[in-house]
């Protein structure tokens, strides 16, 4: 579903990536739907459990578009009615490091503790870096430019 009045970006541009993620699952709705089936396969009324106040109509589209964009896959477990389980793609395992950190961004613009993921020993936040494992090195992103291929 496009974005509505969104600008054109124009080819190469570093945010068309940004923008391309964002066609496939920029709304809330996807992005919580897909952070509920992190810990595994759901059922629709599962999903409507562990997605508060999403409407059943909301629940119906964002599946079938996680579908089309190869973020989920449904698994049949009922022929009459046909009713289906969906879960992660590997595709959709992948958002998993994008939604801590969105949640680590959330929960500082709230003013609240935690929320992002923390060092197991020390207790520690820790923090997102771009690698490189051509050159084995950080990249600070502030500093040197980026692309996207």
């Amino acid at each position: 579903m496009p974005l509505q009045n969104a600008p054109e970006i124009p080819p190469r541009h570093p945010r068309q990536a940004l923008a391309a993620a964002l066609e496939q699952v920029g709304d809330r709705w996807s992005l919580l739907v897909v952070d509920a089936l992190l810990g595994g396969p759901r059922r629709f009324g599962e999903l409507q459990t562990d997605v508060p106040g999403i409407a059943t109509n909301v629940l119906s589209q964002r599946l079938k578009q996680l579908v089309r964009a190869g973020v989920l896959v449904p698994r049949a477990y009922s022929t009459r009615p046909p009713r289906y389980a969906y879960e992660l793609t590997a595709a959709g395992h992948e958002l998993a490091g994008a939604l801590r950190l969105l949640s680590h961004w959330g929960a500082d613009q709230a003013g609240a503790e935690g929320g992002g993921p923390a060092h197991g020993a020390c207790g520690t936040s820790l923090e997102a870096r771009w690698y490189c494992p051509t050159c084995e090195r950080v990249v600070d992103a502030e500093t040197e430019e980026l692309r996207f291929l």
